[in-house]
């Protein structure tokens, strides 16, 4: 099977990469090292490795389950919980039902 690159724009891969910093920050925190959690969340530390880089190549599942080791897969339930844009434009494309016509008496 062929794996496909995703084409990742600069501002995408920006975000990203600000991603993979915070999980490695929170692993520094907790003192853990790359091996140790690593073997907790069943990838290589070279995954591992990738995912703090933020790699947009490395599956969202593993993203989740370093992020479950660290005890902030909640983190993932932020994620667009605020659409205010999405309301928005839900709202504009909202049909106002007409009236039925009156009955003749």
């Amino acid at each position: 099977m062929n794996s496909r690159k995703p084409i990742i724009l600069p501002k995408t891969a920006k975000i990203l990469s600000e991603f993979g910093e915070n999980i490695k920050l929170a692993r520094l925190r907790r003192k853990l090292s790359t091996a140790q959690v690593a073997e907790r969340a069943g990838i290589t530390r070279t995954t591992l490795w990738s995912i703090e880089k933020g790699s947009p190549a490395v599956a969202l599942g593993f993203y989740a389950q370093v992020l479950f080791v660290l005890g902030l897969e909640k983190d993932l339930l932020k994620v667009a919980v605020d659409d205010a844009l999405g309301r928005r434009l839900q709202d504009a494309n909202l049909l106002v039902k007409e009236r039925a016509p009156k009955k003749n008496k």
